[in-house]
């Protein structure tokens, strides 16, 4: 199996800062991009930022110049580094990977389990 484990949410005030990482283990051959959904309350879960393994990353506009993704591809880890924090960025925030692993053919999408960010005075 391949999980996908977060941590580092927790309750920030506006203007605050939050560092999220994910870390995938398991029968794990090949990771083509990771990244970051969130879903806020009332919402439907939408697309934060994402990172291929070759470095591209990619923003929703929301979020551009307050928020940085980075990867460690040894550790088959990837990291949100949150800041100015607002309001409207209270979320559970979903990591995902996409790649191939040992077991079945084909490109596959795991997902995390999820960790709450709240933003809030």
């Amino acid at each position: 199996q391949v999980r996908l484990v977060e941590s580092g949410g927790g309750l920030v005030q506006p203007g605050g800062s939050v560092r999220l990482s994910c870390a995938a283990s398991g029968s794990i051959f090949s990771i083509h991009k990771m990244g970051w959904y969130r879903q806020a309350p009332g919402k439907e879960r939408e697309l934060a930022a994402d990172i291929t393994n070759s470095g591209v990353t990619n923003y929703a506009d929301s979020v551009k110049g307050r928020f940085t993704i980075s990867r460690d591809n040894a550790k088959n880890a990837v990291y949100l580094q949150m800041n100015s924090l607002k309001l409207e960025d209270t979320a559970v925030f979903y990591c995902y990977a996409v790649g191939r692993d040992y077991i079945t053919p084909g490109s596959k999408t795991w997902w995390g389990r999820g960790t709450q960010d709240t933003v809030s005075p």
